[in-house]
């Protein structure tokens, strides 16, 4: 009889000490990733009076919603809400446009029965090595495509990112084996039937992550209204609450007013308010993120591992 070898697989692990010491070390990293946005939401939440006095703090003397009530106040509550749901419809329409060119373009690209894959891969990476400049997108979007003061000049900007592009063209290379197009196509079915039934079902992941980009790069996108927008109902939120800023450092450096303008000017809450605005700007995108940080990680991995 022939005597069978057995291979010994040892798996490495470490021990439950080690284990509660990186356990230990990941939570202080996640929680001083934490720590500044509850300071500067504590800093909203602070008196410009206690701010004054006592400086910073994470235990105010005293708490006030003026900066909010500042922002939200009046005439500037309509302006708010108002340039919110633009910036929500941008983000969430421009979102789809964006992952649905860029999976199409990908995908397109990926296949090596495609005979110019070479041809848009080199166009899609020379566009983001040679930027063309804001002096020639401005006049393509003003002067040819006539988008001025229109929604669509702050959504098609960013529309197709090249690095998104190359980011699901890997995802699509290592995800979906040419194997199974074939049997597709085999069986009679057209291209884009293959695309939609058998393609997106396995690239969810890579669509999540490439949707989290452009949602990140559509809310927080205020040049494009700077340079595109004068209509005051198609301002998004980030430009408002820059204009915000700007009147309020501008208010808090103007010299030469009367004794009771100037007592005004110093009850405005600028320190708080600025702190409000990152809170307002930052927070609601970054509640949506732990939905996607599942896809987030397997979109960003894919194409590390080696089969």
């Amino acid at each position: 009889m022939s005597r069978k070898k057995v291979a010994r697989v040892e798996v490495r692990a470490f021990s439950p000490k080690a284990d509660f010491f990186f356990n230990i070390l990941i939570a202080l990293f996640a929680i001083s990733c934490l720590i500044p946005f509850i300071f500067v939401i504590i800093i909203s939440l602070t008196s410009e009076t206690s701010l004054a006095e006592h400086g910073y703090s994470f235990f105010p003397q005293e708490w006030s919603f003026a900066a909010y009530d500042y922002i939200f106040a009046g005439q500037m509550s309509s302006k708010i809400f108002r340039a919110f749901g633009v910036t929500i419809f941008v983000t969430v329409f421009g979102t789809l446009v964006n992952a649905t060119m860029t999976s199409l373009y990908a995908y397109v690209i990926s296949r090596s029965n495609f005979p110019f894959r070479k041809f848009f891969t080199m166009f899609a990476l020379i566009t983001m090595l040679f930027a063309p400049g804001m002096v020639a997108n401005y006049i393509v979007m003003t002067n040819m495509l006539y988008l001025k003061d229109t929604i669509w000049a702050l959504i098609l900007p960013m529309a197709l990112g090249p690095f998104n592009i190359l980011v699901m063209r890997t995802f699509f290379k290592k995800t979906v084996p040419d194997s199974i197009i074939e049997s597709a196509r085999i069986d009679g079915a057209s291209e884009m039937t293959i695309f939609i039934k058998i393609v997106l079902p396995l690239a969810v992941p890579g669509i999540a992550t490439i949707s989290l980009f452009a949602a990140l790069g559509y809310w927080n996108d205020w040049f494009n209204a700077l340079l595109y927008i004068q209509n005051d109902n198609l301002v998004p939120l980030q430009y408002l609450l820059m204009k915000i800023q700007n009147n309020l450092d501008f208010l808090a450096k103007s010299t030469g007013m009367g004794s009771q303008i100037a007592g005004g000017l110093a009850a405005l809450p600028s320190e708080s308010a600025r702190m409000a605005i990152v809170v307002i700007s930052t927070l609601p995108i970054a509640l949506s993120y732990p939905f996607f940080q599942k896809y987030f990680v397997g979109g960003l991995t894919i194409g590390g591992v080696k089969e």
